[in-house]
């Protein structure tokens, strides 16, 4: 039996077949190719080049495949972009896992592993956040992503699938021997937007407001590597398999740096210098957002490698030093 990795091409989904093959298992991956690449993908995966809204497409790697389970990553992720095109998210993240289910119902694969996202809390309330905190997204991106949520909880309702949702923050880092890793078109966030500055991509990195309450008054976010993400996704779906009910699960580093930290961390890292220039608040910028992972420790037994930032951005700056263009060259 294989595991059926949606999204597989992406940063996150890439990290996650290649850890599951590295464990043993069967994959298979699907995606679009919109913002994931071929070269990501290990060769050991079997590959099919479709979206997920392609109800046909979707049947055809159901009928073709004997899949025990699903890790969906395929979605739109840019908050941004989603708040100015917000029918393009309600399209592919909503309308594309419609149609998924749909097919999952039809042949029978009643588990799923869902890639939420701490956006589904909006403005929170208390730090850590825990599961049980208030989801009230403040953008479009989130929404979906908690509608998509809420469709899982239905359909487990009326036909029996059983899924898991993880909420994470700021994914980061890439494969310690730099051979895949983060590459986005545009680039937003924030550790491979420094390293554009030692890569000679940019002269010198933004630091949108100095004035939040925090220590050195920028803001503070939960770093979590892209690696011990993909473990969370391998211990999730086991749960599943071993009978574990519906869950939904924090997954970050219980830790925040800020901005003014991360720059630091990755001038140690690089040994260059990183200027910084302080501009305005961005409109929506939390002061900051720490997850709770407690319950993803003790249900799943999740023990994340790579807590440290020093060492996460080592990671990153491999990938990014070895393939500065990303997956094009």
């Amino acid at each position: 039996m294989a595991v059926l990795v949606l999204g597989g091409a992406g940063y996150i989904g890439s990290h996650t077949a290649r850890a599951l093959l590295e464990a043993g298992r069967d994959v298979v991956v699907a995606d679009n190719l919109e913002t994931g690449f071929r070269a990501a993908v290990p060769e050991q995966a079997r590959f099919y080049e479709g979206d997920i809204r392609d109800r046909a497409f979707v049947d055809h790697v159901f009928e073709s495949e004997q899949i025990e389970g699903v890790i969906h990553f395929a979605a739109n992720s840019q908050v941004g972009e989603s708040m100015k095109e917000p029918l393009k998210y309600y399209d592919n993240n909503l309308c594309g896992t419609k149609t998924l289910l749909d097919s999952m119902v039809a042949h029978g694969v009643d588990k799923i592993v869902f890639s939420s996202t701490a956006a589904t809390y909006g403005e929170a309330e208390r730090m850590p956040i825990l599961e049980t905190d208030p989801t009230e997204p403040t953008n479009c991106y989130g929404e979906t992503k908690l509608s998509m949520e809420k469709m899982m909880k239905w359909v487990s309702l009326a036909h029996g699938l059983r899924f898991v949702a993880l909420r994470y923050f700021n994914a980061c880092g890439a494969q310690p021997d730099g051979s895949i890793g983060e590459a986005h078109d545009p680039e937003t966030h924030l550790i491979p937007l420094i390293l554009q500055v030692p890569n000679n991509q940019r002269e010198q990195i933004a630091i949108f407001g100095d004035d939040y309450p925090t220590p050195d008054g920028t803001c503070i976010r939960d770093y979590i590597h892209v690696c011990d993400l993909a473990q969370a996704h391998i211990l999730a779906l086991d749960y599943l398999l071993k009978g574990g009910e519906n869950n939904v699960f924090n997954l970050g580093n219980g830790v925040g740096f800020s901005v003014k930290e991360v720059i630091e961390q990755a001038r140690s890292v690089t040994g260059h210098p990183i200027p910084a220039k302080i501009e305005a608040r961005r409109a929506g910028d939390p002061a900051q957002l720490i997850a709770s992972s407690e319950k993803a420790k003790t249900v799943l037994g999740w023990k994340p490698q790579y807590d440290d930032l020093h060492t996460i951005i080592e990671t990153a700056w491999k990938w990014h030093q070895s393939h500065p263009n990303g997956y094009t060259e």
